[in-house]
C-alpha cells in the first residue's frame, strides 16, 4: 500500500542521513523516504503506510497537523535556545492555534464514536480528503435517508445560536453565532463540502444534507438545534 502524497511531499532517496519525523527512526543516506517541503523534514516508508491506513480514521488529518505544528515549534525553540530549549518547552504553553488542532481531532473522534451507534443500515466514511485541496471532510454518513456531510466542531462552553436580522421592511437574514461571534464561515464550509459530494454522486435524486455538530457546547436543556442557510446545526444526540 502507498499513501497519497500531499502537495508538499516528495518521494526520494535521501541525500543525507536523518530521522523520521513521525517515529524517530534513523534513516541513512540513500534510504527511500518522503520529504515534506513544508516542514523540511522526512518520514520513513513505514510511516507512509501508516498515513495511508489513517486516511479513513476520524481526526487523523487534524491529529497529524497538530503533531506537525508541535514538532516544528519544538525544533525552532531548541535551535534558538540550545541550552534552555527543554526548560522553555516545559514551562510554556503551546499556542492556541496549535492546541486547536488537537481539540478538533478529539472532537472528530468523539463524534465518530456516537455515529458508530447508528443502525447497520448506515455506513460511515471518516476524514476524507477533498481532491485537489488540502481540506478534508470530517464525516460522511450514508443511509436510507440520504447522504449526510457532518462537520464536527468542539466549542466547549460556547452556545451556538441563530441570529436574525431584517423582517417586515427588510429581507430576513439568518446567520450563525457561536458564543456571540460570527460563525458563518463554518456554514459556508459545510455548504462547499455538500457541493463537492453532490457533484461526485451525480444523482440529483439523492439527498445530500450538510450538518454542523457542536460538541461540548452550551446547549439549552430543551431544544436548541436549528437550520442556517440549509445547514443543520445540532449536538451529538
Amino acid at each position: 500500500m502507498t499513501a497519497e502524497l500531499g502537495q508538499d511531499d516528495k518521494r526520494m532517496n535521501l541525500r543525507y542521513a536523518g530521522n523520521c519525523r513521525l517515529c524517530g527512526a534513523q534513516l541513512s543516506a540513500g534510504t527511500p523516504a518522503i520529504y515534506e517541503r513544508a516542514t523540511k523534514t522526512v518520514r520513513c516508508v513505514d510511516c507512509e503506510v501508516a498515513v495511508a491506513d489513517a486516511s479513513g480514521v476520524a481526526g487523523a488529518s487534524a491529529r497529524r497537523e497538530y503533531e506537525r505544528r508541535k514538532d516544528k515549534r519544538e525544533q525552532r525553540i531548541r535551535a534558538n535556545h540550545p541550552k534552555l530549549g527543554g526548560l522553555i518547552l516545559a514551562l510554556s504553553d503551546e499556542p492556541q492555534s496549535t492546541r486547536a488542532w488537537a481539540s478538533g481531532a478529539a472532537g472528530e473522534e468523539l463524534l465518530a464514536q456516537r455515529l458508530a451507534e447508528l443502525p447497520d443500515t448506515f455506513r460511515m466514511l471518516h476524514d476524507r480528503r477533498i481532491p485537489g485541496t488540502r481540506a478534508n471532510i470530517d464525516h460522511i454518513v450514508i443511509g436510507p435517508t440520504g447522504v449526510w456531510i457532518v462537520d464536527a466542531k468542539r466549542h466547549k462552553g460556547k452556545r451556538p445560536a441563530m441570529h436574525v436580522e431584517g423582517g417586515f421592511l427588510r429581507p430576513r437574514v439568518e446567520s450563525l453565532r457561536i458564543g456571540g461571534r460570527d460563525g458563518n464561515k463554518l456554514v459556508a464550509g459545510v455548504r462547499s463540502q455538500v457541493e463537492v459530494v453532490s457533484a461526485a454522486i451525480e444523482r440529483p435524486e439523492v439527498r445530500v444534507q450538510g450538518v454542523l455538530c457542536f460538541l461540548e457546547a452550551d446547549w439549552p436543556l430543551i431544544g436548541g438545534s436549528f437550520i442556517v442557510d440549509q445547514v443543520d446545526v445540532v449536538w451529538p444526540r
